[in-house]
């Protein structure tokens, strides 16, 4: 695309002429942006091909703007994905990729709306924020749910953000009265079985979208009645994709696509594309330099994105990348890479389950009645996977396997593919300076008062040996038991948490392991005895793993208890000593706040001993 550079240098001017008045101000135009959102919703959009979908006015939005055929969430939940949504950099080099971290961020870090109020926007949002970190509540001339574009200047442009959550998970718990699609009508995807309450939840999911674009529509009429249409830049999509079991939270195309329609009025046609569909790769990290870039307003030089419009577009990404961590109550490590074709998954947990058990996500009917046909015994083996533990690599070819159930990992046909994927998913990890790889438990106690980003380049962590022990620990790990017997004497406590997490991926006793990992039952790190627990138990050391995890259970820090619950329910222990039983069911009265840790305590806890 052309650069645009008259219109670049008149808004140079106009943001740097901040010194004059208002009637020595050059005169310039530039566009309002408006971002209409909603919650945990796929590309199931008429606009998309989707025929069960009734969304006649996003569909009316898409024919006049264009269509974003792979546009995708960072992660596949809400927090983190906001974060990187406000801030243009990836959760997991930040320190902030767990669910509801309060994590701080670098002080010279702005939420970017800040900067298009530094330039003469008049920023709103209506109403969500959920940015997974400190708040910058400057960075908005108003967020509330009142909050309004109505209220700027004469000629002042605007910045509005408008989020809908019709389609929230939440609304899956609501008991149902009528429905106005058709629950036999249903397409499920493979991994479904045909249950009523699966097929309903399908049909009540698809009303909510018929719902919510009611909602968009009347959005686009009061903006066309204000006057503003012609002058506004418009965006919908949604905060990441889902919402029925095994999309939301998961690495999956169904948790990791998303919808995005990009409207330009005719005036502004110019600052957009020159098509009404595009296959380009699209990341929630680029969104913030492409909203300043339509602002003509040079984006910071570290965000992490690529301008996918405007003054400063940047060349199209050849991969997306994207991660997750501890969703709720439930620790997991997964990383992603996604190019036009394939997707490619990294588990560093593999020895965890897909569908660990979220009280949450069992609240809806349709998981309830998933899990329940898994315990009669009637799942067939693609739907049974959920409840299996998980390979280390999986790849998906997305065009022949869109519901990626076919794992073309160990298919001789497509090894040059994965050393491919495989390779930029380690490449990218290491350049970002991962953080995710840091047990959560320990955060506070490296970081002091400072971001973990920061003190972890003060203190000179040695992020690239702890993302290569978990490599080694979690591919291939009865291979390197050596190399991670080794590591276990390692002085950085990350390190030796993979280590320890090796020995309960392999599938075979390392030499020595009960000498290797006994000498670390007293390790100074909260995580690492965990881990070690577990590996002890696995390793057939039962009264050790046990007698480790209930010291665990005691810890002061709830995340040390968090993990040591994690870890009795995988291992599945059948008759609980009684002891460790009565400590376990005493935490949900210990941990009693309403909402953050003790609620996913609460939860864990009872996941196991029952209400």
């Amino acid at each position: 695309m052309m650069i645009k550079t008259r219109i670049g240098v008149i808004v140079l001017i106009a943001i740097l002429g901040w010194g004059c008045s208002p009637e020595e101000e050059p005169s310039v135009e530039r566009p309002n942006i408006l971002w209409i959102t909603s919650e945990d919703n796929s590309p199931y959009l008429g606009a998309y091909g989707d025929s069960l979908a009734d969304t006649p006015n996003l569909d009316r939005l898409a024919e006049r703007g264009t269509v974003y055929e792979n546009a995708f969430a960072t992660t596949p939940v809400c927090a983190p994905s906001r974060f990187t949504l406000i801030t243009g950099l990836y959760a997991n080099a930040m320190g902030t990729e767990n669910m509801r971290s309060t994590f701080p961020i670098p002080e010279q870090i702005r939420f970017f709306p800040k900067y298009l109020r530094d330039a003469g926007y008049h920023t709103t949002n209506n109403v969500k924020k959920d940015y997974n970190t400190i708040d910058q509540p400057e960075a908005w001339v108003e967020s509330s749910d009142s909050a309004t574009y109505k209220t700027r200047e004469p000629g002042q442009p605007f910045f509005h953000v408008r989020n809908f959550t019709t389609t929230h998970e939440s609304r899956l718990h609501d008991p149902i009265d009528t429905l106005i699609h058709d629950p036999e009508e249903m397409e499920l995807p493979p991994y479904h079985p045909a249950t009523a309450e699966i097929k309903r939840d399908w049909a009540h999911y698809y009303d909510q979208i018929t719902k919510m674009d009611t909602q968009v529509g009347q959005v686009l009429d009061e903006l066309e009645a204000s006057g503003e249409a012609e002058n506004t830049i418009i965006f919908y999509y949604s905060d990441h994709g889902g919402v029925l079991p095994r999309s939301k939270r998961f690495m999956f195309e169904s948790g990791l696509r998303v919808p995005l329609i990009v409207y330009f009025p005719p005036k502004y046609e110019h600052l957009g594309p020159e098509r009404d569909r595009t296959d380009r790769l699209v990341s929630f990290v680029d969104f913030p330099k492409t909203v300043l870039s339509l602002a003509g307003i040079e984006p910071p030089e570290y965000m992490h994105g690529k301008a996918f419009l405007g003054e400063y577009e940047d060349t199209p990404r050849t991969y997306v990348h994207t991660y997750r961590g501890r969703m709720d109550e439930r620790f997991d490590l997964v990383r992603a890479v996604r190019d036009k074709e394939y997707l490619y998954v990294r588990n560093y947990m593999p020895h965890r389950i897909y569908g660990q058990h979220l009280a949450y996500l069992w609240r809806a009917p349709s998981m309830l009645s998933w899990h329940q046909q898994f315990l009669g015994g009637t799942l067939d083996d693609t739907q049974q996977r959920f409840f299996e533990t998980k390979p280390a690599e999986e790849l998906y070819r997305i065009d022949a396997d869109p519901h990626n159930v076919n794992n073309l990992a160990g298919d001789p046909g497509y090894q040059e593919v994965l050393q491919r994927m495989r390779e930029a998913n380690a490449q990218w990890i290491r350049e970002q300076q991962d953080l995710g790889f840091i047990p959560e438990e320990t955060i506070d106690s490296l970081r002091g008062n400072r971001p973990l980003y920061d003190a972890a380049r003060e203190q000179s962590m040695p992020i690239d040996e702890i993302i290569e022990t978990a490599e080694q620990a979690t591919r291939n790990a009865s291979d390197n038991l050596e190399f991670l017997a080794e590591q276990m004497d390692h002085s950085n406590g990350a390190v030796r948490f993979w280590a320890a997490t090796g020995f309960s991926v392999a599938e075979r006793q390392a030499p020595q392991v009960e000498e290797v990992l006994k000498r670390h039952i007293d390790d100074p790190s909260p995580a690492v005895r965990v881990a070690v627990a577990e590996a002890l138990y696995r390793h057939g050391f039962r009264t050790a793993g046990l007698e480790l995890l209930e010291e665990s259970l005691q810890a002061d820090h709830p995340f040390v208890k968090l993990r040591a619950l994690n870890t009795i329910e995988a291992l599945e222990i059948e008759a609980l000593p009684g002891r460790m039983e009565q400590m376990i069911q005493d935490l949900p009265g210990i941990h009693d706040d309403e909402w953050g840790t003790d609620y996913y305590i609460r939860r864990a806890a009872t996941s196991i001993v029952g209400e």
